[in-house]
């Protein structure tokens, strides 16, 4: 049986797709061309956007799509998993909770927002077993968790800055940052999947793997 689902793969592919579909697509629905630049995401589902309707869609879908995968991510650990999830509600809010205008704020959201960048950066370090404990996730590197999550939070802390100091690559920052916490599980799970593979072919091949399944 596998360990981990194949509809998990499903979902985390889909995720990027959403989201960078989503942007892309939705930028060109606005009125005289969208900056992807210095225009952060959430301009583009604000309540005065042109076809909103589109990134809110996408960002419905990329929260839902993290938290089935959290789901089907059986092999790591329940606390990484439970964050990832958490990004994916969070991200959910930050649809159901848009800004009022392209330029406007909104503290919901801005809450919401938050919660997300900062989970599905996290998520991977707490995923990851201890360097003392055994690796249910064997066939991922040697501490993947804590490889994966520095560049993530590198990426939020440069829109952080962008956003703090309104930098006029504010856009571009955000999307470098949500584009690589959208591909992250998919990595992830494309890395289990394939170690799933590798051990059914390897049992599959012993002598004794055989002659157990003939005997049952």
């Amino acid at each position: 049986m596998r360990v981990v689902p194949r509809w998990a793969l499903l979902s985390s592919a889909a995720a990027p797709v959403l989201l960078i579909g989503g942007w892309t697509w939705a930028a060109t629905r606005q009125p005289g061309g969208f900056d992807q630049v210095s225009g952060t995401i959430s301009a583009l589902a604000a309540r005065d956007a042109a076809d909103r309707w589109i990134m809110t869609v996408g960002l419905f879908g990329l929260g839902l799509c993290h938290c089935v995968t959290a789901a089907g991510l059986r092999p790591l650990r329940a606390a990484g998993r439970l964050l990832l999830a958490l990004g994916g509600v969070a991200t959910v809010a930050v649809a159901a909770f848009p800004l009022p205008a392209e330029r406007g704020s909104s503290t919901p959201h801005g809450i919401a927002a938050a919660m997300a960048f900062g989970a599905l950066a996290l998520w991977p370090a707490l995923a990851a077993p201890g360097h003392r404990a055994p690796d249910p996730a064997a066939g991922l590197p040697p501490r993947w968790g804590t490889t994966a999550a520095a560049p993530l939070l590198a990426l939020v802390g440069w829109f952080v800055v962008e956003l703090v100091t309104g930098g006029p690559r504010i856009g571009l920052a955000e999307r470098a940052a949500s584009g690589a916490e959208a591909l992250c599980p998919l990595l992830v799970v494309a890395t289990l999947i394939r170690r799933d593979r590798r051990t059914a072919e390897r049992a599959a091949g012993h002598p004794a793997a055989r002659s157990r399944g003939v005997d049952q």
